[in-house]
């Protein structure tokens, strides 16, 4: 059996015919033969008229090597010729700027006059329709009749869509179940629609999304009552199920600038009886020991999160050795791309440079950070920037070995590039104003070195040598240039260039090169960067390797 058709339909009717596997075609005597030119028209001119082809001529005929073969001349393709959409319901009254939308969702119409007529699309266009009213204000829109009329001989389609808006909704109290563990007052701080706000399908969602990112709960499905008979006042339904509160986790892991680990960690949404989220684990590294205990509060009714944690660390690294203890508070305020977080915190750290003095050091620290991150994709970014400002201090006369203030900035573009590939800059510096280094805890000074800093060097190791160690500077200075080609599915391969160094004297401040190339893996958690990587001030090659999101 041998289909002949236009190339652009071919592929459509070999795909949905499954006579045409038929291969004793040969065999067919003439029954069989008006037989299957018979299912043949009826099959094809069904699937020809979804394309906007309904005057197809298809006819069966002897092929050169003796078997059958169907010949599809698909005919003149059919055109919108008119389209008429009418409009009832609260949105066709002459008030407000219900004119101006209404003009607006009729000038978006997906299916214009001289577009080709495909089923698909027609359906597409009635729903994106349907969409564009309903999903504001309207949440009861139907559309109440719909008709494409096609005249075969002109090849010709109208198009006629009839909606009714049904009246204007407006947010009206909140109604929740599936509680069990928590009050509503929980749902409350995650900031519903108001009463009386007008409705929006986006605004739900993010309502509903905001619930579903806690700890709290397993599912949640946040709606309004369409059939209320108070549209001006329509319930808002939540339904949720709670999440179990109490997780033990386990993981193993690698990492090229601390080494092997192994963690713990165990979770408690309803810590002490009460919505308290706490979070705590145990972390072994090779070169980095922690554990850490952290208690998150439901956020506040101006949408304000707030926590207090504690920990306890060990490091031993590029010679340096750390023991540091730490108890904080810390407000976080995110609005929309921007976040802005607070922090007050202790902390005490033993310094024991390998062939050097041991210091210790302690400090109350107040420190403020902002954040603008607007990119396409948190997980995958090819587009956008983020942007970090910090700025921290101490003083003597607060419970801190010495006075001092911390600047430090990150800014980093990606920026897309012939087709998929991606270019990614990156520049950072900091600096601590102090009369030296010393008390200083070593959070408030710089190091860099390593993946996702300077590569190239490594970890840690470029700074202030102290012995045989390397210890923070007070002035901090790293750019990055990097280009991705991602030219097989989710693997790519870069190239980069970085520069940095920290120091504690400017005089003396020098740029150390960093170049190399690496593969890449858009795995679910982000990009897996593998590094090879040249240190020019040092002449060796590390291979080193990071999760490479927007952080």
């Amino acid at each position: 059996m041998t289909l002949v058709a236009p190339d652009e339909l071919k592929t459509l009717l070999v795909r949905h015919l499954d006579f045409l596997d038929r291969s004793a075609d040969g065999a067919l005597d003439e029954g069989g033969r008006v037989a299957l030119l018979r299912r043949a028209r009826k099959e094809i001119g069904d699937i020809l008229a979804t394309e906007g082809y309904f005057s197809p001529g298809i006819e069966g005929e002897a092929g050169s090597d003796g078997g059958y073969r169907i010949v599809v001349k698909p005919g003149q393709r059919t055109r919108i010729a008119r389209v008429e959409i009418g409009v009832t319901g609260d949105l066709a009254r002459d008030e407000g700027d219900r004119v101006a939308r209404l003009a607006a969702i009729k000038a978006r119409w997906d299916l214009p006059v001289g577009q080709p007529f495909r089923q698909a699309d027609w359906s597409t266009a009635k729903q994106r329709l349907l969409d564009a009213i309903s999903t504001r204000d309207y949440a009861a829109a139907t559309i109440t009749d719909s008709e494409a009329v096609i005249d075969p001989v002109s090849a010709e389609a109208v198009l006629t869509v009839q909606v009714d808006s049904g009246p204007a909704f407006r947010f009206g109290p909140l109604e929740v179940t599936g509680l069990v563990d928590y009050d509503q007052s929980l749902i409350e701080r995650y900031r519903p629609p108001k009463a009386g706000e007008p409705y929006s399908q986006e605004r739900l969602l993010l309502f509903q999304t905001a619930l579903q990112n806690t700890s709290y709960f397993a599912s949640v499905v946040a709606d309004i009552d369409r059939h209320s008979e108070t549209p001006g006042a329509a319930p808002v339904r939540v339904q949720v199920i709670e999440a179990k509160p109490r997780r033990l986790g386990f993981g193993v892991g690698v990492s090229s600038n601390t080494g092997y680990r192994v963690e713990t960690s165990y979770r408690d949404a309803h810590f002490l009886g009460e919505p308290y989220n706490l979070v705590s684990g145990l972390r072994i590294e090779q070169r980095r020991q922690l554990g850490y205990m952290d208690v998150f509060l439901p956020p506040t009714l101006d949408g304000y999160l707030d926590s207090v944690g504690a920990l306890a660390e060990h490091t031993n690294i590029a010679g340096l050795q750390t023991r540091r203890q730490s108890i904080g508070v810390v407000r976080t305020i995110p609005r929309g791309k921007i976040e802005n977080r607070f922090s007050l915190n202790y902390q005490h750290e033993v310094l024991i440079p390998e062939g050097s003095l041991r210091t210790s050091r302690g400090a109350l620290t107040a420190n403020w950070s902002w954040t603008h991150r607007n990119v396409d994709s948190v997980l995958d970014p090819r587009r956008g920037h983020v942007f970090n400002v910090q700025v921290g201090g101490a003083s003597q006369a607060l419970m801190s070995d010495r006075n001092f203030a911390r600047f430090y900035g990150r800014y980093q573009r990606f920026i897309p590039a012939f087709g998929r590939d991606v270019v990614i800059v990156r520049a950072e510096g900091g600096i601590t104003a102090a009369q030296s280094r010393e008390g200083v805890p070593q959070d408030f000074l710089f190091r860099t070195g390593g993946a996702q800093t300077v590569r190239g060097y490594a970890y840690q190791s470029l700074g202030v040598q102290d012995g045989n160690a390397t210890v923070g500077g007070r002035y901090l200075a790293v750019t990055s240039a990097e280009y991705v080609h991602w030219g097989w599915g989710d693997w790519g391969i870069a190239t980069f260039v970085d520069a940095g160094n920290a120091n504690d004297e400017r005089k003396l401040f020098k740029m150390n090169v960093g170049y190399g190339f690496g593969p890449r893996w858009k795995s679910p958690a982000g990009p897996i960067a593998v590094d090879l990587a040249y240190g020019q001030s040092d002449h060796r090659v590390r291979l080193q390797f990071a999760v490479a999101i927007a952080f």
